[in-house]
């Protein structure tokens, strides 16, 4: 697929720095300066009209005087001169700038004004910016610094990201002294071109990169976010830390849901869902980098601490408790092993005390057997210099048996004077080491936390699940017709309605206007009955007392109505109530009350509740959110998250309820919000659930028209699996051939396919010399992102097996106009149409994301391929290099 389209701002070879100067203290005489200190090996032009010269360095009256190409230009003037500067860069064919001015939107509406007429240019001439109103980037590993920071950055592995250059130059400063290095340091500013998504692409791929890490503010564009947020924690950790989590959402909610979540709580739900691991502050953001670069991985949560001071295995399990880090009973065989070894007065529980005077032999033994504990994913060794101690040499063991034990090892070496040197032995040996047990033990819950959200990361939900089939176009009458009578809140009757053609069990409902009409609504459904107010400005019913429960017989039913009505208008004068509800009175002694909800946030769009129901929901404040869409494992998750589930199972004497139809309303719910854009806000509560079943009682909707859009599901922050996509058709000879996007599970079949292709297939696919796909080409190859790529493979069924044959694949470029693809058919299927059909579907696809032109290179000795795109339609153009061919089409 050739360079990346971001290569020239971070990897230039030549820097125009316009507005470099002499003047003392100003941002363009220290920019130019930290280019020229920091040796930057490349060609720097300094532009100034006014000067022949800047700091001994010949100078430019405009960019477009300076002999040769640009690659990045950095602009240091003032804001007005700013668009100008740009059409300038672009005239002379520069492709990337860095705009340090300030002055445009932060400023108000006229320096918007300012920002859009520069971004209009740079759109114009396709050039990428960084900025404006930011620090600048780094990148030391190639003695870059376009920065008018103070601090020098040291070399190393981790990118940092930032919305705030004050956050940046903070880090910056924090890090020197801990000699903390970067492979990249970018600070956003306004980020009214460049955004995360877009710069988390270049890192994902980056070599020099290993760990990346997020300070964020806000996010402008939560589609393309996560696509490279998600792309990016594939292939390596991502750390984020995010100002302002405190901050409440604006607007009142019309739902129990809607007063729950807040912006930080989907912001949450978001990272996770990425495979990101949030922390709360600078030093844990580098304890996460520390720990996650290390190459550990964690398959649970379970902790073994290790120690010679009880107070420090007390402070350790303290902070794994308060982090819902599980320390495991030690199995019998491994008491009976330690009891063997450790002397009798050791703890004989977990923290595994092993006295002050643990020689490097007991460590040795301890970590040894607690390593071979099924029980145990971790193990973090405390040492506590005391004078028996001898902390090198335990360090020096526990250097020797980390790679041994094949669990993670964090070290926790207390103190200072008498443990540097053993701190220094462990950063050698890249072995997490901490001063504290707190520290230890959080540093193992980014482990686990990064286990579990990966695990989420691979789940690509379809859409639809096969049965119950729901009727989508009905409810979209229903609520066509709410939104064609004005109202955008659903009736209790209509919100019912909905859930039923989703396939979710509701209790039946009937609207009364009156007592009367209410006497007749309860002789039609069976006693006891539970009557509501009906009111669509009336979302809590039992603080207007609302609510009348376990009605016995017919001559309770007109009372009823009379007391509900009466309360609700001294209660809510202003209200408009159109009369009652009746329903059936779901009793059973297994019951337990959840809810389920949907909020629309302002950012993430929907997202998804779960939680206790009831009439408290709000005091017991207990529920779990998790971006759509959902699948098996995503909603068991989601369960697991909230106090109550420790409710759903055997309890005293209460059967545990029926975890599958739970699970299967939760993605019922999925469905909905996925198929029906209208929904803003949801709210099934109570949601009754028992051994055998479970039944919305309650249900509330509230709906807007949504925006117009040619992307399907363009209101969610994450594409479903495209399984509209799934076709299939027969080869001349009878064979059944599918044809469908590439999932993660794909991955096996993936790796066999290539492997299995001829050396002259495999190198017109890749243009090398390539045996099989690296882990992480496996994983960039399997894990897309169907919103900006697509790939689909072509399979049939041997024995019962799916084989792959053949894949197609494209990417969207960064003008959204054009894509890249490419194609491979396994040898033997080749001459029987596959390519073709492939690559006829694969266009179709491209089309309706808006691609207008489809290019590819092949190679001139690939004679079957380019006999393939001449017949379908792709013209062909000689490139630089004579062994390659460009050809293109446009699929409009």
């Amino acid at each position: 697929m050739g360079t990346h389209y971001l290569d020239k701002l971070f990897n230039p070879s030549s820097i125009a720095v316009i507005g470099a100067s002499d003047r003392p203290d100003s941002v363009g005489m220290k920019l130019f300066s930290n280019l020229l200190k920091g040796d930057f090996p490349g060609k720097l032009f300094p532009v100034n009209p006014r000067h022949g010269q800047v700091q001994g360095v010949k100078a430019f009256s405009s960019v477009k005087d300076i002999p040769g190409s640009i690659d990045l230009a950095v602009i240091t003037t003032p804001a007005h001169t700013v668009p100008h500067i740009i059409s300038e860069c672009g005239e002379k064919g520069v492709r990337a700038a860095v705009v340090i001015s300030a002055g445009f939107s932060e400023t108000g509406s006229k320096g918007k004004e300012l920002e859009q007429s520069f971004l209009k240019s740079s759109h114009e001439y396709r050039m990428r910016l960084i900025g404006p109103n930011c620090l600048g980037i780094m990148r030391p590993h190639i003695k870059l610094n376009a920065t008018f920071d103070n601090n020098i950055a040291a070399t190393g592995h981790i990118a940092l990201v930032s919305q705030s250059g004050a956050i940046v130059a903070a880090i910056l400063d924090w890090a020197f002294n801990k000699k903390i290095g970067f492979s990249t340091i970018v600070s956003l500013g306004n980020a009214a071109d460049l955004d995360f998504g877009e710069i988390l692409d270049f890192l994902a791929v980056d070599t020099e990169t290993k760990s990346i890490l997020l300070y964020i503010e806000g996010i402008h564009d939560a589609r393309r976010f996560m696509s490279g947020l998600r792309s990016a924690a594939r292939m390596k950790p991502v750390i984020v830390i995010k100002g302002g989590r405190n901050a409440q959402g604006s607007g009142a909610a019309r739902s129990h849901t809607g007063a729950l979540v807040g912006d930080d709580d989907a912001f949450d739900a978001a990272l996770r869902r990425a495979g990101a691991v949030r922390v709360l502050t600078i030093e844990q953001l580098f304890s996460a980098a520390e720990v996650l670069s290390s190459n550990y991985r964690a398959k649970g949560g379970r902790l073994a601490i290790i120690t010679n001071g009880g107070g420090a295995g007390v402070m350790a399990a303290d902070r794994a408790a308060e982090l819902n880090i599980a320390l495991p009973k030690l199995s019998e065989e491994t008491m009976a092993r330690l009891n063997a070894v450790l002397p009798n007065e050791w703890s004989h529980q977990n923290p595994v005390d092993i006295i002050g005077d643990a020689t490097p032999e007991r460590y040795h033994n301890a970590l040894d057997i607690c390593s071979k504990d099924t029980n145990i994913d971790g193990l973090l060794t405390i040492l506590i210099p005391v004078a028996m101690s001898k902390p090198l040499k335990v360090a020096e063991q526990i250097v020797a048996d980390a790679k041994e034990f094949g669990k993670p090892t964090i070290a926790c070496w207390m103190g200072e004077s008498h443990v540097k040197s053993s701190w220094a032995l462990f950063s050698e040996h890249q072995i997490p080491c901490f001063d504290t047990p707190e520290k230890g033990v959080e540093a193992f819950s980014y482990l686990a936390e990064y286990q579990r959200n990966q695990q989420l990361l691979l789940q690509v939900p379809a859409p639809l699940s096969p049965q119950p089939k729901p009727d989508i176009s009905g409810s979209r009458l229903i609520i066509e017709g709410v939104l064609s009578e004005r109202r955008k809140i659903l009736t209790t009757t209509e919100s019912k309605a909905i859930l039923k053609a989703f396939g979710i069990p509701i209790t039946q409902t009937i609207e009364a206007r009156s007592a009367n009409e209410a006497l007749i609504a309860a002789e039609s459904i069976q006693f006891p009955l539970v009557m509501k107010i009906n009111s669509p400005d009336i979302t809590h019913k039992q603080d207007v007392g609302g609510v009348q429960l376990n009605i016995e017989n017919a001559e309770a039913v007109r009372g009823a109505f009379a007391r509900l009505m009466d309360s609700a208008r001294q209660s809510r004068p202003d209200a408009r109530i159109s009369g009652v509800t009746v329903e059936n009175m779901y009793k059973d002694p297994n019951n337990r009350e959840l809810m389920i909800g949907v909020v629309r946030d302002k950012v993430f769009g929907p997202v998804i509740t779960f939680g206790a129901g009831g009439s408290l929901v709000e005091i017991i404040h207990d529920r779990a959110i998790a971006l759509p869409p959902l699948n098996q494992v995503i909603a068991r998750h989601l369960i697991e998250k909230t106090r109550v589930s420790k409710l759903l199972g055997q309890f005293r004497n209460m059967k545990p309820v029926n975890m599958e139809t739970l699970i299967n309303i939760l993605l019922r719910v999925s469905e909905m919000v996925c198929e029906l854009p209208y929904i803003q806000e949801m709210d099934i509560n109570p949601l009754i659930v028992n051994d055998r079943e479970a039944v919305a009682v309650d249900a509330r909707i509230v709906i807007d028209a949504p925006p117009l859009s040619p992307i399907a599901y363009s209101h969610m922050a994450i594409c479903p699996y495209p399984s509209h996509l799934i076709s299939t058709w027969q080869l001349s000879d009878g064979t059944n051939i599918t044809i469908r996007p590439i999932r993660p599970e794909d991955a096996k079949i993936e790796q066999d396919f290539v492997r299995n292709l001829s050396p002259q297939s495999r190198y017109f696919r890749f243009m090398e010399h390539l045996q099989e796909l690296t882990p992480a080409m496996l994983v960039r190859f399997t894990q897309i992102d169907y919103d900006r790529e697509m790939a689909l493979i072509s399979t049939y069924k041997k024995n019962g097996e799916e084989i792959h044959i053949g894949v197609a694949r494209y990417i969207i470029n960064p003008d959204q106009d054009t894509c890249e693809f490419a194609l491979v058919v396994a040898d033997e299927w080749q001459n029987k149409g596959i390519g073709t059909r492939l690559m006829s579907e694969l266009m179709g696809v491209a089309r309706t994301h808006g691609v207008k032109t489809m290019m590819g290179e092949i190679l001139s000795s690939n004679i079957l391929m380019l006999e393939l795109v001449k017949h379908l339609g792709f013209s062909l153009s000689r490139m630089e290099d004579p062994s390659i061919i460009m050809v293109t089409k446009s699929i409009t």
